[in-house]
């Protein structure tokens, strides 16, 4: 579970605290040796010793999509080091081994596949784009692993081997448009993204809700690779057919081109509603508040939510990496990936990942940065609040709307199918 003490050292620059570690570091350790023996809690060859258990990170460090999973990273980090700093996991201080995906999704696979069958890690933490996790899908499930998936993603998705900490579509996508149409009036809508299968998918979830729940209209539907950098011809036909509210999931680094370019034409959050699926504090940090002030973002977790927990968690962040650093949805939700984890492991008293398996539905995390969230029994995503908030000038949000009580996680929509991945997985990678 997460508790409230979240204040981080870094004990590497401070001689008598990285002395008095290592001395409880040792203790702990020899605990482990008498209550969690290595040869109990680790009967699979993971890279687990008396002292240590080693984990894999992998996100993008480069590439297009770095701007949007670097702060997830970040977020495992502190995780990782607060539970370091109260005891590690059964006793062992927690090691990381971190790869970069290189916004690539083969890259994603062969880095999955290194972590888990060279270097042994019980649980791998990351990934972004649903190319990248669909890519590790195999491997992960070919070779018994554990990965801990922080993304907002389309769903249409379950498996064993995976905790989803992030929303799926009925929990964002949906409960955005139902908002859109109930407070702004909108019945006409634009839909713009990048070309790969969390937009697609994800739109032809939206396109359905539009079209036979609300009964609306789709005026058009544009997508664009990933960097894509230059959105006129899209801003052109948003400018004629003048659609009550423009839905944007456009991702990474193209985010700032995109609203970027909104702005320049006139098109403000005083002319016309727009709501983004996609862009968080980690992408308006690079855009400019300025350029999105007045539109609006859904997700389940903003940095300006106001609760002790998010509070604690955003001084402890900021202490960890810097004060100008932004906390978005990815990132909050990457940094219960790690807790989950160890409430898991302590509850089977095992790294085994069968094990482990066992305990992860139902954990409740009450200190959440977002509030409580419990992880569902059979499909392994997270119970959690929808919210939809204004940007403004500074790059904060200000919330405006958030569902009375959690929403169950359902990935597999009635009527709605996968679109065919290996086709844009192919384009992602291109």
């Amino acid at each position: 579970m997460i508790t409230k003490r979240v204040r981080y050292f870094l004990v590497a620059q401070r001689t008598a605290l990285a002395l008095s570690l290592s001395l409880l570091v040792g203790s702990a350790g020899a605990l482990a040796n008498e209550e969690f023996p290595t040869s109990e809690v680790n009967t699979t060859d993971l890279a687990v010793t008396d002292d240590t258990v080693q984990v894999g990170i992998l996100q993008s460090l480069s590439g297009t999509m770095a701007i949007s999973e670097t702060g997830a990273v970040e977020a495992f980090q502190l995780a990782i080091a607060q539970i370091n700093d109260e005891g590690g996991v059964l006793g062992r201080q927690i090691e990381v081994i971190l790869e970069d995906g290189a916004s690539d999704w083969p890259t994603f696979a062969d880095r999955a596949r290194k972590l888990l069958r060279q270097d042994n890690v019980p649980a791998i933490f990351g990934g972004y784009t649903s190319a990248s996790r669909k890519a590790m899908l195999p491997i992960i499930e070919r070779n018994n692993g554990l990965l801990f998936y922080p993304t907002f993603y389309e769903g249409l998705e379950q498996s064993d081997n995976v905790i989803y900490t992030g929303q799926e579509a009925t929990q964002q996508t949906i409960a955005a448009l139902d908002w859109l149409a109930e407070e702004k009036g909108a019945e006409s809508f634009y839909l713009v993204g990048s070309d790969y299968i969390w937009p697609r998918t994800t739109n032809t979830i939206a396109r359905n809700h539009i079209e036979e729940v609300l009964g609306g209209e789709v005026l058009g539907e544009d997508y664009y690779a990933l960097g894509h950098t230059s959105f006129g011809s899209a801003i052109n036909r948003i400018r004629l057919r003048g659609p009550d509210a423009i839905v944007s999931t456009v991702v990474g680094g193209s985010n700032v081109a995109f609203f970027r370019q909104l702005n320049s034409a006139g098109i403000t959050g005083d002319t016309q509603t727009v709501l983004t699926l996609a862009t968080s504090e980690d992408e308006v940090l690079g855009i400019g508040g300025e350029n999105v002030e007045g539109f609006y973002s859904a997700f389940k977790y903003f940095q300006s939510l106001d609760n002790e927990n998010n509070e604690a968690f955003v001084a402890a962040f900021k202490e960890m990496h810097g004060e100008d650093s932004v906390i978005g949805d990815n990132t909050q939700a990457a940094y219960l990936g790690p807790w989950i984890w160890k409430a898991a492991v302590e509850a089977a008293g095992s790294f085994d990942v069968d094990r482990v398996n066992e305990h992860l539905g139902g954990i409740e995390l009450d200190t959440a940065p977002e509030g409580y969230v419990r992880v569902h029994d059979d499909n392994r995503h997270l119970w959690s609040r929808s919210r939809v908030a204004r940007w403004n000038a500074d790059g904060q949000a200000t919330v405006v709307w958030e569902s009375e009580d959690l929403i169950e996680p359902d990935p597999f929509q009635e009527g709605i199918e996968s679109i065919d991945s290996e086709d844009l997985m192919e384009q992602e990678g291109s």
